[in-house]
């Protein structure tokens, strides 16, 4: 027999919502299929009324006999996420077909309100022996992660009773707990709870992987010796190498000799270039000596990924013993990235002293900028520049008249980044408030050139409590205003949003909601209906074609947006501007620095779909609602975005190239058959 969850239910309120809903009329011939048929026009219907955001007319179809609408209207609130609504969408938690139960539970744990918590809670069956309400009840669980208290939490994670066989709660209870930490909540009876199913074989695999993100991301958890054992047990043995590269994430939240032992011998014989990306991000919480020498080596692995992981190690973690070594080892033929990330090194760590040695870093890294072969590389060398503050000035001279949107947003990133530094005012000693009134006014420059991503990064650098920007600026901030008023919305949101924060933060002003903006595109449901299987794009690259299987019964507006640009050769020539090792891959922006849109955006489309996979390719946004022509395709499962962002397609061929893609690497073509 199944173990049920022992949670405080509310039963009468309970009963009463079930008795509500079993009086409708089309109980007596009760239908169950929930297929998504696009023919349909009443299924059309619903996705336009989601498109449109029409609440109230979507909340009409939970009352139809047919299941399909009524499931589809409350996987609409799912994207819409609106906690105002989930008084009508509570009833369907008690529909007779398990299906809707589960998205209508989905959808109330999108919205994220407590208000969620007791009809969520309510509606989970406890005496469900034969699995009648299985999806419903792993629904519930999860969603109970995305909106409940920390007294739920310690209640869903002192469940220690359920088999190995129960999949379905199992999942709930994994998924539940990791939504909780996602909101940084957490305890140590689930810390207990998800290395217990993380470290089992006998568990199944879809568990574990969760319970394995959960150690991995968790932010305030600490794995003491004892427990992290069996952790580390099961990272020398496990064969998948999704849990594994989770593990090893966890095993930093355990910095002891065995789980430094496990991790050095794993990167020693370890073949998936993902796996050996996390094991070098974990080795920043061990000795330096200890693990020098196999960072070291990964800087001659041929997967590009790993060596640039290698060299972003000694960024973070290096010493200035070691400082001329890392410019020694730049100069290797290595790629150009990880090659500007040790110089970015040696820059950093370089001590005073070696004044000779640092002048020759600077004019070899000026002439990398100068000489760069595509604004991705110059980008990189202006960072590293970053790395000794006092190149300021070159910084802002040569970035902000560059003829290229990736260097100008890189040019004033680097200045932010100087501006952060802790130790800011020791490097620049009585010149610090000097050299702060100067950043202040190239920000201020930024903001007013008109460029969206230079006055985007400009204005959250203004936000930098230690510089007291404030105070360099005096009275002249009407051009935050002014900045402001030039926006284009919905194409400008991300600038707009960060602009909003800073008039907040140094004017004292209350954050604004975005104005409302003119509807999003309507469906084009005439491209769908030319296809009679879900089509495919063929997407190729200068490193190589990817093939990836569009999605329209899940997201047909996106999947619309996508063909329609793609047939205009929008993607032609573009690049993946943003890649990061065993995350993503990101491209289609206009402007090739990952601020670009055009004169429009999109609704996000949210299901109930994870990312528990590599390949799955997403909208890229700035908040739900604003995907416009950006995406993504990710290395491996990124569960952390669940619920956020838009999948419309997966790869089906091509995997190996998605691997290669670096910073500048174009998209030739995007055909669709």
């Amino acid at each position: 027999m199944k173990k049920q969850l022992s949670l405080y239910l509310p039963v009468c309120f309970a009963c009463a919502l079930w008795l509500a809903f079993a009086c409708k009329p089309y109980e007596k011939d009760l239908l169950t299929d929930v297929s998504i048929d696009f023919d349909n026009p009443e299924i059309r219907s619903i996705f336009d009324q989601q498109n449109r955001q029409d609440k109230d007319s979507l909340v009409l179809w939970f009352a139809h006999e047919n299941p399909a609408y009524r499931y589809a209207a409350a996987q609409a609130f799912a994207s819409v996420k609106d906690s105002l609504y989930i008084a009508q969408l509570t009833p369907l938690l008690q529909d007779p077909v398990d299906a809707v139960r589960a998205m209508t539970a989905y959808a109330i744990g999108q919205c994220g309100a407590a208000a969620g918590e007791a009809p969520l809670i309510a509606a989970f069956v406890q005496t469900d022996t034969a699995g009648e309400y299985a999806k419903s009840n792993r629904a519930i669980l999860e969603a109970i992660g995305r909106c409940g208290s920390l007294k739920t939490l310690r209640l869903m994670a002192t469940v220690s009773t359920y088999l190995p066989t129960d999949t379905a709660l199992l999942e709930g209870q994994a998924r539940g707990i990791y939504r909780f930490a996602l909101r940084n909540i957490t305890c140590a009876e689930g810390t207990t709870r998800m290395t217990d199913l993380a470290a089992h074989n006998t568990y199944p695999a879809s568990v574990r992987l969760v319970a394995a993100n959960y150690l991995a991301r968790a932010a305030d958890i600490r794995l003491d010796s004892l427990a992290s054992l069996p952790l580390i047990e099961q990272f020398r043995q496990e064969a998948d190498p999704y849990i594994r590269m989770a593990l090893a994430l966890a095993l930093a939240k355990a910095p002891n000799l065995a789980a430094q032992k496990a991790l050095l011998d794993q990167l020693a014989v370890e073949t998936d270039y993902r796996v050996k990306c996390n094991i070098l991000r974990t080795l920043s919480s061990f000795d330096y000596a200890a693990v020098q020498s196999a960072v070291i080596a990964a800087l001659k692995d041929p997967n590009p990924h790993v060596a640039y992981q290698a060299a972003a190690f000694f960024v973070q973690n290096g010493i200035p013993q070691d400082a001329t070594f890392y410019w020694r080892t730049a100069k290797d033929s290595i790629h150009w990235n990880a090659q500007l990330r040790l110089y970015a090194a040696a820059l950093r760590h370089l001590p005073a002293y070696q004044i000779e040695t640092r002048n020759i870093i600077n004019w070899e890294l000026r002439k990398r900028f100068i000489e760069g072969a595509s604004p991705y590389q110059k980008a990189a060398a202006l960072k590293a520049l970053a790395e000794y503050p006092q190149n300021y000035r070159f910084i802002q001279r040569e970035s902000y008249l560059s003829p290229d949107a990736a260097v100008r947003t890189a040019g004033v990133e680097s200045l932010a980044a100087i501006a952060q530094r802790p130790d800011f005012n020791k490097l620049f000693g009585e010149n610090a408030r000097r050299t702060s009134i100067e950043l202040a006014l190239y920000f201020k420059q930024a903001i007013q050139s008109g460029d969206i991503g230079m006055a985007a990064v400009a204005a959250s650098a203004l936000r930098i409590p230690e510089r007291n920007f404030k105070t360099a600026l005096g009275d002249t901030l009407q051009f935050l205003d002014e900045a402001l008023a030039k926006l284009s919305l919905p194409k400008d949101i991300e600038t707009w949003q960060e602009l909003q924060k800073t008039i907040a933060f140094l004017q004292g002003k209350p954050v604004q909601a975005p104005p409302t903006y003119d509807t999003p595109p309507p469906i084009a449901w005439n491209i769908l209906e030319k296809f009679e299987i879900e089509p495919t794009a063929i997407i190729r690259t200068t490193k190589g074609v990817i093939r990836i299987k569009l999605l329209p019964s899940v997201a047909p507006g996106t999947v619309a947006n996508f063909i329609r640009l793609a047939r205009d050769k929008f993607y032609d020539g573009k690049y993946f501007h943003r890649v990061v090792p065993n995350f993503v891959i990101q491209g289609g922006c206009p402007r090739g620095d990952g601020y670009g849109a055009l004169d429009y955006a999109i609704r996000s489309e949210l299901p109930p779909l994870s990312w528990e996979q590599e390949g799955l390719v997403g909208m890229a946004s700035a908040g739900n609602h604003t995907e416009c022509t950006q995406f993504f395709i990710t290395h491996s499962p990124a569960l952390h975005l669940d619920g956020n962002y838009t999948i419309f397609a997966r790869i089906i061929d091509g995997m190996d190239v998605v691997h290669q893609i670096q910073p500048g690497s174009k998209i030739e073509s995007v055909v669709i058959q």
